[in-house]
């Protein structure tokens, strides 16, 4: 089996390290961060200042795929997450009676959870695992390499890397392993390090979203142990959003969304405006008007874009030795929720596949292959979901042609169940777009909503303009 190196202990790195273990290697895991996440939940969720981590305090949403996992390869965590509070909610919940169960009805499940559960629960499992050493406050300061020799299987991927990594440095020395895994996200300078061993850079295709966040957290009132059922979806109009996303322990986070370039967007910044705000969206007014206790300030965040890494380029492998997994491969906006689901799908394998002469150019190329195929087409989703958003924003236009046949298979959902089906296997990464929303049953299911409702214009919820800017104001 393979001795392991975990570079960056977020989500990625505590999944990789953790089920590599449990396939019977060793690892090691270097994170910067001092301490480890731990079971007092509020103090580390608030409390904890992670700099390199701006997206933990951000809702999160463990979709179906990365539920699944956790429940079938790691059951201990997803038990732990459990206890400390997490809850399921099943799409098909949204409808006042079930529908009859057809098989995979069971995986469209979500974890409803804030990020500090996963983490808490992942690093409690890793303290009880044998195989695995965590190096807390030592961060990895570069690579050690060796010449590449030859697959002599004839690989069949371009002329090779030239450059193996065989292990990392940090401050305290120097660690060799079989396979070294970059889980340090996107601030995790792997292509500076890789720059300093001779390696070619990465291949990156970037995607600005042109979107801002502003989310606050709440908890519900003692003795309410949950919210409203409805309203689930995610609301807005031609300029601005509102979602909320129930937690754990009776917490929900509300978020607003505007372009980048929204003139109103500064003041969402104060929490009076975001409240006001929140209330013209119907999810935001349902949760709000339970009269839940605030947990935090508005909290931030923009500048985010979707970008793919690539450790391949036309010429092969530009390194050796060395995988990426995570934000490492694929940083999504954060507006269908993939990132922890990819990250915990490239975790797996790369603990099923470390022992397969991890460090030669085939494995380099396989690995890439593998993200190519199952990772690569939902941040292709991911990218064009974003653009027709950030366009609608940008110019506050309402959706037409095919813009608002998509938005009707969303809206027809919340009415049918079949269509509601095809939804949620598409929003829980089980089935491609391309192939649910192609089935000829629900593609005349939604004909006929649409045909019913000749008047039929997606988004007319919230406030309009003249009134948003009065709610924003002062």
């Amino acid at each position: 089996m393979a001795h392991v190196l975990v570079i960056g202990g977020g989500i990625g790195g505590l999944a990789t390290a953790l089920l590599a273990a449990r396939r019977g290697h060793t690892a090691e895991l270097f994170e910067r961060d001092t301490r480890a996440p731990g079971t007092a939940l509020d103090r580390d969720f608030f409390g904890w200042r992670r700099p390199t981590v701006p997206q933990a305090v951000q809702p999160h949403a463990l979709l179906g795929a990365a539920r699944n996992l956790l429940r079938d390869e790691l059951p201990d965590v997803y038990e732990e997450m459990l206890r400390l509070g997490a809850r399921e909610r099943h799409e098909l919940d949204w409808f006042e009676v079930r529908p009859p169960e057809l098989p995979g009805d069971e995986d469209l499940v979500m974890l409803q959870a804030r990020r500090i559960l996963l983490e808490s629960a992942l690093a409690t499992a890793l303290r009880a695992e044998p195989g695995v050493v965590v190096r807390h406050g030592e961060p990895v300061t570069g690579l050690t390499t060796a010449p590449q020799a030859a697959d002599g299987g004839g690989s069949g991927v371009g002329v090779g890397a030239g450059i193996r990594v065989t292990g990392v440095t940090t401050d305290a020395g120097r660690y060799e392993g079989d396979l070294v895994v970059d889980a340090g996200g996107r601030r995790g300078g792997i292509e500076r390090r890789l720059g300093a061993v001779g390696c070619r850079p990465p291949v990156v295709e970037r995607h600005r979203t042109g979107l801002a966040y502003f989310c606050r957290w709440y908890r519900l009132p003692a003795g309410m142990d949950e919210g409203p059922r409805r309203p689930w979806a995610v609301t807005g109009g031609a300029f601005a959003g509102c979602a909320v996303f129930p937690a754990d322990n009776r917490a929900f986070a509300v978020t607003l969304f505007v372009h980048t370039a929204d003139p109103t967007r500064s003041a969402l910044r104060a929490p009076a405006v975001f409240e006001r705000a929140a209330r013209a969206f119907p999810p935001g007014e349902a949760w709000l008007a339970l009269g839940a206790e605030p947990l935090s300030g508005v909290l931030a965040t923009a500048g985010l874009d979707n970008r793919w890494s690539a450790l391949v380029d036309e010429r092969g492998p530009v390194v050796t030795g060395l995988v990426p997994v995570g934000d490492s491969i694929t940083h999504t906006n954060p507006t269908l929720g993939q990132g922890t689901s990819l990250a915990l799908w490239a975790a797996r394998r790369v603990a099923r596949t470390a022992h397969r002469e991890p460090g030669s150019d085939r494995y380099a190329a396989e690995h890439h292959a593998w993200a190519v195929r199952t990772l690569k087409p939902w941040f292709d989703f991911q990218v064009v979901a974003d653009a027709a958003i950030g366009e609608r924003f940008a110019t506050r236009a309402g959706r037409t042609g095919t813009a608002r046949d998509v938005a009707a298979l969303f809206d027809c959902a919340l009415e049918d169940p079949e269509v509601m089906r095809a939804r949620a296997r598409v929003r829980h990464l089980a089935e491609t777009p391309e192939r649910a929303y192609a089935d000829p049953e629900v593609r005349a299911r939604v004909a006929r909503w649409l045909a019913a409702r000749p008047d039929y214009a997606p988004n007319e919820v919230g406030p309009d303009r003249e009134e948003w800017e009065k709610l924003t104001a002062g």
